[in-house]
C-alpha cells in the first residue's frame, strides 16, 4: 500500500525542456516522465497550488542554449499569479534567481520537485529548499536522468534509474522520496503565512 503525501502548496518543474525529453538527447523513459510531470502540473493548477517552471540557460553551443529549440519548455505554461517561469544559470534553481523570493511572497510552505536531471538540477534545487526550511517531496517516478557511461579504471555503466534513485536517497530522511507522482496532493498556499518554518 502506498502512502499519500500530505498536500504541498507548490510544484517546481525542473528543466523539462525539449532537449532533455525529445529526440536523441532525451532521458530514458522520457515519455513516462512527461506523462507524470503533465499530470502533476494539471492537478497543481486544479487545486490552486503555485507552479514554477524552471528553465535552464545552457552555455553557448549547449543543447539548452537560450532561444534554441532544445531550450524551449516542453509543457505549455499558463502564466498568471500562481504560475511563473524562472530562468536559471546554475543547477540550483535558487542560486542567482528570484525563486526564493517568489515562493516566500506566495506563502509557500511545502514543495514537490520533479523534472531533470535527478543528480544535478533536481537534487540541487531540492537540497536548497530543504535548507531553507521547506517541506520537500520528490516523487520517485517524476524525475529522471541519463545513464552514466562506463569509465576505465572507475567502473561500468550505471543505469539512469539507479542514478535517479541514489540522487534522491542522498537528500536524506528529511525529503520525501518514496511516494509516486500519483500520491502527491496539492493545496493553495496561505499567502499570509510568511516564510517557511526553520528546520533548526
Amino acid at each position: 500500500m502506498t502512502q499519500r503525501a500530505q498536500p504541498v502548496d507548490a510544484l517546481l518543474v525542473v528543466d523539462v525542456q525539449s532537449a532533455f525529453v525529445t529526440g536523441d538527447g532525451a532521458v530514458p523513459a522520457a515519455g513516462r516522465l512527461v506523462d507524470r510531470t503533465a499530470d502533476l502540473i494539471a492537478r497543481a493548477r486544479q487545486d490552486g497550488a503555485f507552479v514554477v517552471h524552471l528553465q535552464n540557460d545552457g552555455p553557448p553551443g549547449a543543447e539548452d542554449e537560450p532561444h534554441t529549440p532544445g531550450w524551449e519548455l516542453h509543457h505549455p505554461v499558463e502564466p498568471g499569479p500562481a504560475e511563473v517561469v524562472i530562468r536559471k544559470p546554475h543547477d540550483d534553481g535558487f542560486q542567482e534567481t528570484g525563486l526564493g523570493a517568489v515562493l516566500a511572497d506566495a506563502g509557500v510552505r511545502a514543495v514537490a520537485v520533479c523534472g531533470v536531471m535527478s543528480e544535478m538540477c533536481v537534487q540541487a534545487t531540492a537540497r536548497t529548499a530543504l535548507a531553507l526550511g521547506y517541506r520537500v517531496v520528490v516523487p520517485h517516478d517524476a524525475h529522471a536522468t541519463q545513464d552514466i557511461p562506463a569509465a576505465p579504471g572507475i567502473g561500468g555503466a550505471v543505469p539512469a534509474a539507479t542514478v535517479s534513485r541514489v540522487a534522491a536517497y542522498a537528500l536524506g530522511s528529511d525529503a520525501e522520496t518514496t511516494v509516486t507522482a500519483a500520491d502527491v496532493t496539492f493545496a493553495a498556499p496561505r499567502r499570509a503565512a510568511g516564510p517557511p518554518p526553520s528546520s533548526d
